[in-house]
């Protein structure tokens, strides 16, 4: 039994004195699997978030939920096995995508706060570690299933042996053109900002403070800032090219780098270390604000070029090639690439929420009004219009309208069986100890766990 085994199971021993009266016990070991603990804080952190999400349980969620985590630690320990891992960029990235669902559904940062009482930072120090691990899971699972395949008869077969009822319902999708102006900020704005950003290379140079502490200070890169403005090592493909261009030249970690603009704002940067073709470095990103009457012009300019569209002086395709300023879709007439599937079709809730809420009411080849947004990746203000290219409304697949949702969720099912059957087997050789007063009167989804 190695030494962190026997600290679990010492836990585990002195977590079994609460009921012996001890009512000041802060946490206590529920599960063990393999040399993994599950603590009942854990399972209480994930029945609140289900809570919050809207999930409901069709059986006790103290015995869901512990089971739910106790899948994943077969996966994490595999993953330790089998040496996956994942890079902090796809770590980071992940929790920015949580943390501005939270704001976005709650209604802002302070009230995000307030509802979890803890700090933004706190709060992003939690996901991180849950965003580690279940990207970690992600990949592990995907390695597992391999390159499944399912040919076109499997296809047709599955859905003629579906029930009427049981034909899948295809959620309403749409495809969206935009066209994008970045506001102009005024030159004393960027100066401001370029002065700031001066300041604190003074400061640094004069030891009056250290790169780390006024990145967390001042860093509107809040993934980053939390660390000190410190990233994860990066290939110079992986930055942003006016970013990488200077990044790499570094040579001393003690001199600060000449003030960069990327299109994420303006950059001071300090080398920590060079590792083959790959470089790890901290920054400090200030962002210039952006003024109510640039928005303002931005979005008049917009409307102009939408009437001009309307009045048949050019079309939406050739707008977005010649005026638009968004380089990932300039160049592909306008339209809007969905990441999550390779394809320009995406149901309403897959679509950034400024752009869902516009397209909702609008009539395909409609050309909304100008509205202003921030997009995800580089958290900058900028103005839009949206142009519905196509509709297709929610109805019962078909094979012959449908063939590529019906194929995605015949994969799906190839997938389930498969990890299903992995986890059975895995369940077989890893130690499992349950606490009996969770365990009593659960009906596991795999059984396994109690071993006779």
């Amino acid at each position: 039994m190695n030494l962190k085994f026997a600290v679990l199971f010492a836990l585990t021993l002195l977590s079994g004195l609460s009921a012996y009266g001890q009512d000041n016990v802060i946490d206590e070991v529920v599960w063990v699997v393999g040399d993994e603990a599950i603590l009942k804080s854990e399972v209480e952190e994930a029945r609140m978030n289900a809570l919050y999400e809207g999930r409901k349980f069709d059986r006790d969620p103290y015995c869901v939920i512990p089971e739910e985590i106790a899948v994943q630690k077969l996966f994490l320990h595999q993953a330790v096995l089998d040496s996956i891992e994942v890079s902090e960029s796809e770590v980071i990235q992940r929790v920015d995508m949580m943390t501005n669902m939270y704001i976005a559904n709650i209604g802002s940062r302070e009230k995000m706060e307030e509802y979890f009482n803890k700090t933004s930072s706190q709060i992003r120090e939690t996901l991180r570690e849950n965003a580690r691990e279940g990207l970690t899971v992600q990949k592990m699972q995907q390695k597992l299933v391999g390159e499944i395949k399912v040919t076109p008869a499997e296809v047709r077969r599955y859905f003629k042996d579906l029930p009427q009822d049981s034909i899948p319902y295809i959620p309403t999708q749409v495809e969206v053109q935009i066209v994008t102006l970045q506001p102009k900020i005024p030159t004393e704005e960027i100066e401001d900002v370029k002065r700031r950003l001066r300041d604190y290379t003074d400061r640094i140079n004069k030891g009056e403070t250290s790169f780390s502490t006024l990145a967390r200070m001042y860093s509107e890169d809040r993934g980053s800032a939390i660390n000190g403005g410190e990233m994860p090592f990066y290939g110079k493909g992986q930055l942003d090219p006016a970013f990488a261009n200077v990044a790499f030249n570094l040579q001393d970690p003690n001199k600060i780098s000449k003030i960069v603009e990327s299109e994420f704002g303006f950059h001071i940067i300090q080398l920590i270390e060079k590792r083959g073709d790959r470089i790890k470095a901290r920054h400090i990103l200030l962002k210039p604000h952006v003024p109510e009457s640039a928005l303002e012009a931005a979005n008049a300019r917009l409307d102009s070029i939408a009437d001009d569209i309307r009045n048949g002086k050019f079309t939406f395709e050739e707008a977005a090639a010649v005026l638009s300023q968004d380089k990932d879709t300039r160049n592909n007439h306008g339209l809007l690439p969905n990441p999550n599937t390779n394809t320009s079709k995406f149901e309403m809730q897959e679509l950034p929420p400024e752009i869902a809420k516009v397209v909702d009411n609008m009539k395909v080849g409609e050309i909304s009004e100008a509205f202003t947004m921030i997009p995800q990746k580089t958290g900058k203000e900028e103005c839009v219009i949206v142009k519905l290219k196509s509709r297709t409304n929610g109805h019962k697949a078909t094979i012959a309208d449908d063939y590529q949702n019906l194929k995605e969720i015949v994969l799906e099912k190839r997938r389930d069986e498969m990890l299903d059957k992995w986890i059975r087997e895995k369940q077989k050789h890893t130690y499992v100890r349950i606490k009996d007063t969770w365990k009593n009167n659960c009906a596991f989804k795999y059984p396994g766990w109690i071993k006779e």
